[in-house]
């Protein structure tokens, strides 16, 4: 009876058949790719004062004042091209200028501390009644925004390229563009929907990318480790059994480790504010991105390159 359960259970791929949908679910995937980078080329992104230069100051009122308000006392103090936008509550807003520009360092330096003096000075008095206060105050020179912009790009791209010679020493070659592909997916699409949202990008967020290609590349690491060892117990079995059973056999310490992981995000984006809320929000994107990326966009890869490998090899032999 033992050796009989132990038969059936070698011989079930396991509980679901994920791979059965993987072909729909993969052209959803890639369609989103797409629209994600045409979004991302003709819409842009709405970066952040680190990576554009400039002023930002960040109210808080209580009671709330409406947008058109801030607005108004701006261009009434001389910034009529400030840019006001509204951080959840209406009751908190970000203001985002321009770096004012002087002849030399200097007076560029000048120029800044005094137009923070004023805008600080402005609010807290004009809304003394509506309980004005400043939270935050940062500045950075356009030519350092566009460094970090640079070195942010290239951080990601260095990182996608380590991944894939990684991938490719320690498995084999089938197994490094699907993993690379599957984490390009989770972060082009987080970064398509901020620029879909118009969400500021910030460093933070740019951290977070990074924390997600790293996160996704660990599940997807230890599926594509589970295929190679059932590759080795079960030899007699195709590449798509022992993949769809090496899936369901990791299934229960993926759904544990990413519930674990969200419950921690989700805490940092109910109760957090500032730079680790903003981190929070594109982590639960790419956490969601990733749970299923791994599935269904890096195995169905990995068993596309296996299917022209073996093509490849028979057409060798018939030559």
């Amino acid at each position: 009876m033992a050796a009989q359960m132990k038969q059936k259970k070698e011989e079930s791929w396991g509980r679901y058949d994920f791979l059965g949908v993987a072909k729909y679910i993969t052209v959803m995937s890639m369609a989103l790719v797409v629209i994600s980078m045409i979004i991302i080329v003709t819409k842009g992104l709405n970066y952040g004062v680190d990576f554009v230069g400039g002023i930002e100051v960040q109210a808080q009122f209580n009671p709330t004042v409406d947008a058109s308000h801030v607005r108004k006392f701006m261009a009434d103090e001389g910034f009529a091209h400030a840019n006001v936008q509204s951080l959840g509550d209406k009751n908190e807003y970000l203001i985002h200028l321009e770096t004012p520009a002087g002849k030399s360092e200097q007076e560029t330096n000048a120029f800044i501390q005094q137009t923070i003096d004023k805008i600080k000075g402005g609010i807290t008095e004009h809304f003394a009644k509506d309980g004005a206060v400043i939270r935050r105050v940062d500045t950075v020179g356009p030519q350092v925004g566009a460094e970090l912009r640079r070195n942010g790009i290239l951080a990601a791209f260095y990182c996608l390229l380590l991944i894939l010679i990684f991938v490719g020493l320690r498995f084999d070659y089938r197994y490094a563009p699907g993993a690379v592909f599957c984490l390009f997916h989770d972060a082009i699409i987080t970064v398509g929907i901020y620029s879909l949202f118009n969400w500021e990008f910030t460093t933070q967020t740019m951290a977070a990318v990074l924390t997600i290609i790293g996160y996704s590349l660990n599940d997807t690491i230890v599926i594509f480790d589970r295929i190679r060892e059932n590759q080795q117990h079960f030899r007699d079995k195709d590449i798509y059994w022992i993949s769809n059973r090496s899936i369901n056999e990791t299934l229960s310490r993926t759904v544990l480790t990413y519930m674990i992981t969200y419950l921690t995000v989700a805490s940092m984006f109910f109760f957090a504010d500032g730079v680790i809320h903003d981190f929070s929000v594109a982590m639960m994107i790419g956490m969601f991105l990733g749970a299923y990326s791994t599935v269904y966009v890096a195995t169905p890869l990995m068993l596309i390159l296996d299917r022209y490998q073996k093509w490849k090899r028979h057409q060798l032999q018939t030559a």
